[in-house]
C-alpha cells in the first residue's frame, strides 16, 4: 500500500526552498549576522551571494570550499547573530584524509524531529529503549540517535566504535584484525543485551550480519526488536530482504542515509511500483542533494547513476556545492512530494587518487 510522507508539500521547514535560501544567504553573509568564514571568503567570489544568488541552481556558482573545513579555526564558522543553544563541533570519518570538521547549533535537530516523523510512518514502535552500535564522538550519528531515543520516549546505549581505525586495518590488509575488533563490538552488544529490555537497534549492515550469525545473541535480540535502522554501508537487495523476512520478521527495518556534512535522509516508505528497496529523501531544503555526472556535470535522469552533490543551506551553517564520495541512482520524487528521492547508495572506487574503504561504517 502506498504511503504518504508526514510533511507538507513545500518542506519539513514549512517554507519554499527558494525563500529559504535567500533567508539562508541574508543570514550567513549580514555584516551583523555572518561568520567571519564567509565574511572573509565574500570579496573573492566574483559575485555578490545576496544579490546573485536567487534560485538553487544558482548555487554552483559557489566554490567548493569543504576542503578549508580540515583546518579552519571552528569559531570563524559560528555566524555572529547566533544567539540560541551552544555550538557542537563534529567531524567526518576521514576516508580521504583529514577530518572536515562543522559546527551545528540547533539545526540539525530539526533533522532529527522530521526523522522522527518518517520512523511513526514506518511503523516503528513509539516507546522503548534503543541500542546505538557505531560512532559516538567526534561523529555527530552519535547525538542524532541519542535525540532519536529521547525524543521517542527511551534511553539510548550505545556501544561505541572507531570507523577511521576500521578503515586503516582494511585498507593495510589486516582484515584478521577487523574481524577481532568487530567480535570485540559484538560482545559488548552481549553484555547490554543480557540485562537491558532493547526495543530499537541502530546499527551498520556489516555488524548486523555478523550479530545474526551469533545464535544466542541473535535469538535474543530477535525475540524482543520491534524496529532496526541501519546505516554506514551498503547492503545487497537479498541480503536486506532476509533480514526483512527471515531473520526480524517482527521488527520495522528502515535505513537512514546521511553525513557530517549533508544531515540525514530518512527512507521513506516504500511506495506501490517501488523498484528499490531504499529510497532515501533528503531533509529538503536545508539539504538539498543533487545527482550528478561528476565534477561539474549535470544532473542525471532519473533511474541513471549520478554522483552526489551536497548543498547545506542551515541557519548553523552554510555549506554549498561539495561533491561527495558517494554515488547514487536518482529516483523520481514520492506521490505527493516535490522531492527525488536517492536510491542504492555506493562509494566511489576512488576519489582525488585515494582509494575509499567503507569499513564498518
Amino acid at each position: 500500500m502506498t504511503a504518504l510522507l508526514p510533511h507538507a508539500p513545500l518542506s519539513p521547514l514549512g517554507t519554499d526552498a527558494d525563500t529559504h535560501l535567500r533567508q539562508t544567504l541574508r543570514w550567513h553573509f549580514g555584516a551583523a549576522t555572518g561568520s567571519p568564514f564567509w565574511l572573509r571568503t565574500a570579496p573573492a567570489l566574483g559575485f555578490d551571494p545576496v544579490r546573485d544568488i536567487r534560485t538553487l541552481a544558482d548555487l554552483r556558482r559557489f566554490p567548493d570550499l569543504s576542503d578549508q573545513l580540515r583546518t579552519v579555526a571552528v569559531e570563524d564558522l559560528i555566524p555572529a547573530g547566533h544567539t540560541g543553544p551552544p555550538f557542537e563541533v563534529f567531524e567526518s570519518g576521514g576516508t580521504l584524509g583529514a577530518p572536515k570538521r562543522v559546527v551545528d547549533s540547533a539545526s540539525r535537530g530539526l533533522n532529527v524531529d522530521w526523522v522522527s516523523t518518517v520512523l511513526d510512518a514506518h511503523g516503528f514502535p513509539a516507546t522503548g529503549n534503543w541500542l546505538h552500535v557505531g560512532p559516538t564522538g567526534p561523529h555527530v550519528v552519535g547525538r542524532t540517535i541519542r535525540q532519536l531515543a529521547q525524543s521517542r520516549g527511551g534511553v539510548a546505549f550505545t556501544v561505541d566504535f572507531d570507523p577511521r581505525w576500521v578503515k586503516r586495518l582494511l585498507g593495510s590488509g589486516r582484515t584478521d584484525l577487523a574481524g577481532e575488533y568487530r567480535s570485540y563490538l559484538l560482545d559488548q552488544v552481549e553484555l547490554i543485551v543480557q540485562s537491558q529490555d532493547i526495543k530499537v537497534l541502530f546499527i551498520t549492515p556489516p555488524v548486523l550480519e555478523a550479530l545474526v550469525a551469533r545464535p544466542e545473541l541473535y535469538e535474543r535480540l530477535a525475540a524482543g526488536l520491534e524496529g532496526i535502522v541501519w546505516a554506514g554501508t551498503s547492503i545487497s537487495a537479498e541480503s536486506l530482504r532476509q533480514l526483512e523476512e527471515t531473520f526480524f520478521p517482527r521488527a520495522r527495518i528502515a535505513a537512514i542515509y546521511g553525513n557530517t556534512l549533508m544531515g540525514i535522509a530518512p527512507q521513506r516508505p516504500r511506495q506501490d511500483g517501488d523498484v528499490h528497496p531504499a529510497v532515501f529523501r533528503p531533509f529538503f531544503p536545508q539539504s538539498v542533494v543533487e545527482l550528478v555526472d561528476g565534477p561539474g556535470g549535470a544532473p542525471v535522469a532519473y533511474g541513471e547513476r549520478g554522483q552526489v552533490l551536497v548543498h547545506l543551506l542551515s541557519r548553523d551553517m552554510f555549506l554549498p556545492n561539495v561533491l561527495e564520495r558517494d554515488t547514487a541512482i536518482r529516483v523520481r520524487p514520492a506521490p505527493g512530494d516535490t522531492v527525488d528521492g536517492l536510491a542504492d547508495i555506493a562509494p566511489l572506487p576512488s576519489q582525488g587518487g585515494t582509494r575509499v574503504i567503507e569499513g564498518v561504517y
